[in-house]
């Protein structure tokens, strides 16, 4: 028998979740609800920056299309084809600078990471993904950024999902951690290059975001 679908009423109502925050592991911190104020607002900023850059869908320096589509805002992008895995100044698809980081968006990042006790964050790169029903992630480490000593920042808005957090190599144990809408996590420190993914999203319908999951990624790339 399936599983039950996804309710709004009990995942995203930001009058009935009160922030609170979670230790995963050392370096980790999970920020319930720590973004569902911010819903609309973040909507509208998002549709903003997806207006001037288009999501698309790249192509691994392997020559596989990814099954999340992609658009990034700030003075770096990352983007990857067949010169592989990289940051850009410059939109691709546009031939024109990535759109300006939101002012909300560059505030809840560096409000988040202050949270979870790194109060020295900023940002210069969000990429913005978009998961639909069997999209996935697989387990990855973030390494193309200049400087590993910042930490990353990830907003969670729409449908749900299971986050795999897991160790130093790719066959390391992983955790399974539910990220609902409005939920930041933040990592950094010891545990900034651990291997992390996201599992396939299942079906699912959000009031404000539709069929569709929308992970913003906060880094520090140059």
């Amino acid at each position: 028998m399936g599983e039950a679908p996804y309710t709004p009423d009990l995942f995203g109502r930001a009058d009935c979740m009160a922030p609170w925050n979670e230790t995963v592991t050392e370096g980790v911190v999970h920020l319930h609800h720590y973004a569902l104020a911010k819903e609309r607002e973040l909507a509208a900023a998002i549709k903003s920056v997806i207006h001037v850059s288009p999501l698309r869908h790249m192509v691994t320096p392997g020559g596989f299309r990814m099954s999340v589509s992609t658009s990034s805002c700030g003075q770096a992008g990352w983007i990857t084809d067949g010169a592989g895995y990289r940051y850009s100044s410059r939109d691709p698809l546009t031939g024109k600078a990535w759109p300006e980081m939101p002012a909300l968006f560059m505030q809840l990042a560096q409000s988040a990471a202050n949270e979870a006790g790194y109060p020295d964050f900023l940002p210069d790169s969000c990429l913005i993904n978009r998961y639909r029903p069997g999209t996935k992630m697989s387990l990855h480490q973030d390494k193309d950024e200049r400087n590993l000593g910042q930490p990353i920042v990830s907003i969670s808005l729409g449908l749900p999902a299971i986050f795999q957090f897991g160790g130093d190599e790719r066959s390391d144990k992983t955790q399974r951690i539910a990220l609902m809408h409005g939920d930041v996590f933040v990592w950094g420190g010891v545990s900034r290059l651990k291997y992390h993914g996201i599992l396939p999203l299942k079906e699912g319908s959000h009031p404000i975001f539709g069929a569709n999951r929308f992970n913003l990624t906060f880094r520090r790339a140059r």
